[in-house]
């Protein structure tokens, strides 16, 4: 299994390619052409996502467009972002998104682990307080933490539905899964 990052344009955001035997996945979706060039001639199952603030998902509907079976894994507040430009703030940044295919959404449990490649599964934590659809991935060795935890960096709980108390209790859990595996956070420092 191989992790490739992209540092997209909006924000410094991060998505993640996971490719395995010419299969790939993503962590988040930003900005589309560096990630087309990193799955290249594969096929791409679908993408998991961290949290759905515009910066993470602004790339889904073009990618829906080339591959119209791909699924999008997230949990009911996170499908409540994607259908609401609101709620994901594009609306305020002028440029409104609204996921084009919801019938792809696929809503995960906490803890619940998915099949991505044979033999390596993701099992997403819930992690909410930055937003209460953050979710950290566990593949492996690899945590991806999205806006939850980003290393040296105070976790962001002023936007509206953000829960201080929440972010503390989820960093709690996310420094645990770390302590023995490596962490891709969901924005690349300045």
């Amino acid at each position: 299994m191989e992790i490739r990052k992209v540092v997209n344009t909006l924000y410094r955001s991060c998505s993640y390619v996971i490719t395995h035997e010419g299969e790939s996945w993503l962590l988040d979706c930003g900005d589309v052409e560096p990630l087309l060039h990193l799955i290249g001639d594969g096929t791409l199952r679908g993408v998991m996502l961290t949290h759905g603030h515009y910066d993470h998902i602004y790339g889904l509907n073009i990618l829906l467009t080339m591959f119209p079976s791909m699924v999008i894994y997230t949990n009911e507040a996170g499908k409540e972002e994607l259908l609401s430009d609101k709620r994901n703030f594009s609306k305020y940044i002028n440029d409104p998104f609204i996921l084009q295919k919801p019938e792809n959404v696929i809503l995960v449990e906490d803890g619940q682990g998915i099949d991505l490649f044979d033999g390596i599964q993701a099992v997403p934590v819930f992690t909410p307080g930055h937003s209460p659809s953050c979710v950290t991935w566990v593949i492996g060795d690899a945590v991806f933490t999205g806006d939850s935890y980003i290393p040296g960096v105070k976790t962001v709980t002023n936007f509206p539905l953000s829960n201080r108390a929440q972010s503390a209790a989820s960093e709690l859990i996310i420094k645990d899964l770390i302590s023995h595996r490596d962490v891709y956070p969901g924005h690349a420092p300045e």
